[in-house]
C-alpha cells in the first residue's frame, strides 16, 4: 500500500507465489503452517474511530491530497514520528503530520516534518527489509508555548517484531482527503520472513500505518512492532499487508533521531516488482 513522494506512485503488488494462502478456516491454515488459523477473516471498522497520535502525511500542505501515514513513537525530545522509508522523498523536510484527522478536520493542528533518519542500506539501495523511516518535526507554538506533538496527541512506544499469532491493531488512510482512518484487529503471519496480516481496506495511502501490539483503546496506544510497508513496499492489494521486520536496526535509526544526529536524504523510491 505505496505512495512514493511525491510522485504519488501506485501500490505494490506481491507475485503469487510470495503470498501464502489467506487463512480462511483451520483447514486452510493447516495446509499452510505459517498462516495461524482464524474462525473468520477480520474486517476493517465499518465507523472507526480516530487514534490521536495516527494520522495521515501531506506533501504539498492542506488541502492538498494525502499520501502516506504516520504516527508518534514515545521519545524524550517527544517530536519523533514513524512512517515507511518508501514514503520518504529527499530529506522529509516540508510534510505535514495531521494526528487524529477526521474527515477533513485537525483537531490537533498539524505538525512541520523538519528531517528524516532512515538505515544505510535503505539509502543505498532500498533493501524492504528495512523500510522505515523516522521523522522529527518540529514543536508547535500556541499562545506562545511550545508544545511537542507527543504532549498533546500521546505516543506509541516503540518494540520489537510481532511473533506469528500476535494480535495487532493497525489504523491508517487510504491516499485522498477529507476522510476517516481504516482500523482493523488482525492476526500476524509471516510471507518470506515479513510479518503480514490479512484485512480489507489498506489500499494505497496506508503505507506507515502502525500495527499496534498491546493496543489500549481508552489511551488509542501501545507498542508499535511493525507498521505498513517492506515487502513489495506493502503489498499489492488492499487485503494483505506487510511490514519490515523490527530487529535491532530499527533501533538504531530511532537512535540517531532522538540523539539529534545529522540528517539522512533519500532518492524517492522505484517501482516495486509485482
Amino acid at each position: 500500500m505505496v505512495v512514493v513522494l511525491p510522485t504519488l506512485l501506485a501500490a505494490a503488488c506481491a507475485t503469487p507465489d510470495q503470498t501464502p494462502a489467506r487463512p480462511t478456516s483451520a483447514s486452510a491454515s493447516a495446509s499452510n503452517p505459517a498462516v495461524p488459523a482464524q474462525a473468520a477473516r477480520p474486517s476493517a471498522t465499518a465507523d472507526p474511530p480516530t487514534l490521536s497520535a495516527v494520522g495521515p502525511l501531506f506533501a504539498a500542505g492542506l488541502p492538498s491530497v494525502h499520501t502516506c501515514t504516520a504516527s508518534v513513537v514515545s521519545s524524550p525530545t517527544g517530536n519523533i514520528i514513524v512512517t515507511a522509508a518508501h514514503c520518504v522523498s529527499g530529506t522529509g523536510a516540508g510534510q505535514l503530520f495531521a494526528p487524529g484527522y477526521d474527515d477533513g478536520g485537525v483537531p490537533y493542528g498539524t505538525w512541520v516534518v523538519q528531517r528524516a533518519y532512515l538505515a544505510p542500506s535503505w539509502i543505498t539501495h532500498q533493501d524492504p527489509a528495512v523500510d522505515f523511516a523516522f521523522l522529527v518535526v518540529a514543536p508547535s507554538t500556541t499562545n506562545r508555548t511550545r508544545a511537542s506533538v507527543q504532549s498533546v496527541v500521546g505516543a506509541n512506544t516503540l518494540g520489537s517484531a510481532p511473533a506469528t499469532g500476535q494480535q495487532v491493531t493497525v489504523a491508517g488512510y487510504t491516499i485522498g482527503h477529507d476522510d476517516l482512518p481504516v482500523v482493523c484487529t488482525a492476526t500476524v503471519y509471516r510471507t518470506r520472513g515479513y510479518p503480514s496480516f490479512d484485512c480489507p481496506g489498506f489500499a494505497d495511502g496506508t503505507s506507515g500505518s502502525p500495527w499496534i501490539s498491546h493496543y489500549n483503546a481508552a489511551t488509542g496506544t501501545g507498542t508499535i512492532t511493525a507498521l505498513i510497508g517492506g515487502l513489495n513496499q506493502g503489498g499489492c492489494t488492499a487485503d494483505t499487508s506487510y511490514s519490515a521486520p523490527f530487529t535491532d536496526t530499527v533501533k538504531q535509526v530511532y537512535a540517531r533521531a532522538v540523539a539529534g544526529e545529522p540528517a539522512d536524504e533519500t532518492l524517492p523510491a522505484g517501482l516495486p516488482i509485482c
